[in-house]
Parts: C-alpha cells; structure tokens; sequence
C-alpha cells in the first residue's frame, strides 16, 4: 500500500478533493433544481423537471395564506390602528372634489341643479363637504367592526401570490438564502470526509466499484444530511460535546425581519388590501355598508329637500349618490397608501407575532418546500455522485 500511495500518490491526494467537489456539485444542484425551471421542461407528465417550489406552489401558497392568517395577520386588530380623523385629513383634497363631482353630477339628472340658483348651489356643495369627516369616521367604524365580514384575508394573500409565481420564489428564496449556503458548504465538508474513508477502500479493493459507489453515497448522504441540519434539532442541545441547532431554527429574528418585510411590501399592501375589500368574494357587503352609511348622511345633511322633490325623487338621488360613492373608494383610499401603511404597521406585527410562533410552526415556513420531494433531490445528487464516481475510474485506470 505505501509503495502504491508512493507511485500514485496524486490519485490518492485528489480523492477527497473530487469528494468535496462531488458534494459542492450534488447540493448546487439540489438547490437549483429547488427553484428553476419555472415551468416544466420536457415531456409532461414525468419526462422533465419542473423547480420543487413552483411545481408544488399550490400547496406552499395554501400553507403560507393559512399561516398568515391565523397566526401572523389579525384584519380587526391592524384596521382599528387606522385614525377616522387622521384618515380624513389625509383623503380631504380628493373626498372634497368627490364630493363637489358627486354632488353637481347627482343633482343635475334628477333635474334639481338647474333649478337652484349659484349660490344656493355652493351652499348645498358646502354642506355636503363639511359632512366628510363624519361619513369617513362612520364608515371607518362600520368598516373596524365588520372588517371579518368585508374582508377575506386568506384570498387576499393566495390572490397575491397566484399572480405572479415569482413573488412565491422570492418569498422563499430571500428567507432561505443563508440556508442554501450552508447546505453547499456542508457538501464540501461532509464529502471531503467521505472521501477520506473512499480513499482508504480504493487502497485496499482497488475495485472499480468503489469510486461510483461511494460518488453515489457521497451525493446521498450529503444531500440527506445537510437539509435535516437545516432543520434539526429544533432545539439547540449538545450531540457528541458539540452545541447543535438547524440553521433555520437558529436565524428565526432574521428570518422573522425578511419574511415581514417581503410579506408587508409584496403581499399585505395596502393596494391588495383595498383590492380585497372591493373585489374579493364578499365586496357585495362593503358595498352594501357603505351605502347604508352614505344613504343615512344623506337624509341627515339634505333631508330638507326631500319635500321639495318628492320621496320617491328623493330615494332614487340617494341611491344613485350613495352608487357613485361606491365607485370612488378605490383610487380614493390608494391617495392615503402612506399614511395607512404605517399605521397598520404589518410589517413589524407579522415579525413580532412569527417570535412567538411555536418551533414546529415556524418551521413550517420553509419546510414545505423540502418535504414531498425531498427524496428526488437527494436520489439526484446520489446519481450525480455516481456520474462523477465512474469518471473518476475512466480517468485513474486509463
């Protein structure tokens, strides 16, 4: 053996160094293959590859609204952060022009304007307007207190992640950046170590065999080791004198901070949530509120005309202006984005609140992306391993 090792003593040293690399290659390629292609490549159903996270993004983006929504976001408690008052002065300039519009427009179908002499029409348009501030707290109200009822805040954040697969990708792949380089770095440590023992059968065998059958345990044993690190042990503890805990586990502060960040300024904004309120699957309720607001401000600012025009005359102009209101909220609201996003501060309650998750539940953001193919990942370094095994033997005996 030592004559041997003295004659061939580069084969020897390059074993574990091409162990190392083996182990390097086998995760760059499991955490690509995590993420790309997009769509699917090849012969559907089974001749191809689609990345783990996009072919099973139904499922994540299932498990991420839920998570959401029963444990990080809860609608009632960030809406009533909203000041009716601060609020109203934020939307004053386009609730002032709406007001004017609405106003003018209602009255002169229902041939009441023209009837009025100027200044009788200001008087009619200021009082409408000064009425704002109260219609903007008595819909905020109604709004806070109902919000369960208006709002369906799961669809809002499945709606916003269908949209654009790539947001799904981002979420997953700024979270777990630090995760995938770990599992690189374990390739390299966990193979140079295996390639140490590889070099020692080689010595003794000189079998063939032994270099695609070792590039294979190598890639599986690699793969298979370095994503349970990224989650085990959940909690820290000591294993053979040595202080241990999953990579994921470990960053759960930093991981809290980039998830609420990605999740307020890609999927909780206040646009998605606006867009929620007056197109999600229960919009007719807001609308319907928000009429009986509008409506019963009516009667209170221009009751007085209701004998002038008849109750019949009357209903039709409250209900037609209570409509066009309707139709303002959206670009509206959006006038105040600023001043809403910081008051519902989503993005430090979701990192406050994902602290408090339990360990199994924050695991839970991540995991889902290994777990049901898990396996195919590892079988694929396994197989690059073996690749890279047979070379190796092509490469040392001829």
């Amino acid at each position: 053996m030592v004559d041997d090792f003295l004659a061939h003593w580069q084969v020897y040293l390059s074993m574990p160094v091409i162990a190392a690399v083996i182990g390097y290659l086998t995760k760059r390629a499991a955490i690509e293959m995590m993420f790309r292609p997009l769509d699917f490549v090849g012969i559907p159903p089974y001749l191809g590859w689609q990345g783990v996270v996009p072919r099973n993004s139904e499922r994540m983006i299932a498990v991420a609204a839920e998570l959401l929504t029963a444990k990080l976001v809860d609608p009632q408690e960030i809406f009533r952060r909203l000041d009716p008052a601060r609020l109203a002065k934020e939307l004053e300039l386009p609730l002032m022009l709406a007001a004017d519009e609405i106003t003018r427009d209602v009255m002169a179908r229902h041939g009441l304007w023209q009837k009025l002499p100027p200044i009788a029409q200001e008087m009619v348009i200021k009082r409408v307007q000064a009425g704002i501030p109260d219609l903007v707290a008595r819909i905020m109200t109604a709004l806070s207190d109902n919000i369960g009822d208006v709002l369906d805040i799961k669809q809002v954040a499945v709606n916003a992640l269908h949209r654009d697969k790539r947001l799904l990708l981002k979420l997953i792949r700024d979270i777990s950046r630090p995760e995938m380089a770990f599992i690189a770095r374990c390739g390299v440590y966990f193979g140079f170590v295996l390639g140490l023992v590889q070099t020692v059968v080689w010595a003794l065998t000189k079998d063939p065999i032994v270099m695609p059958l070792f590039g294979a345990v190598i890639g599986w044993c690699t793969d298979w080791l370095a994503i349970k690190l990224v989650f085990f042990p959940r909690e820290r503890r000591k294993i053979l004198g040595v202080s241990l805990q999953g990579v994921f586990q470990r960053r759960r502060d930093e991981v809290a901070k980039q998830y609420a960040a990605v999740v307020a300024r890609d999927v909780m904004t206040l646009p998605n949530l606006v867009d929620g309120v007056l197109n999600g699957p229960r919009a007719d309720r807001l609308r319907a509120m928000v009429r009986d607001v509008v409506e019963h401000a009516i009667d209170e600012q221009a009751g007085l005309a209701r004998p002038l025009v008849g109750a019949s005359r009357f209903a039709e102009l409250r209900k037609a202006a209570a409509d066009r209101a309707v139709r303002y909220l959206p670009t509206t609201m959006l006038t105040a984005e600023r001043y809403a996003t910081e008051a519902l501060d989503i993005r430090d309650t979701i990192a406050t609140k994902m602290r408090r998750l339990t360990r199994i539940e924050y695991e839970a953001l991540l995991r889902p992306a290994f777990r049901q193919d898990e396996w195919k990942l590892i079988a694929v370094g396994a197989v690059i391993g073996a690749i890279i095994g047979e070379l190796q033997v092509l490469l040392f005996l001829h």
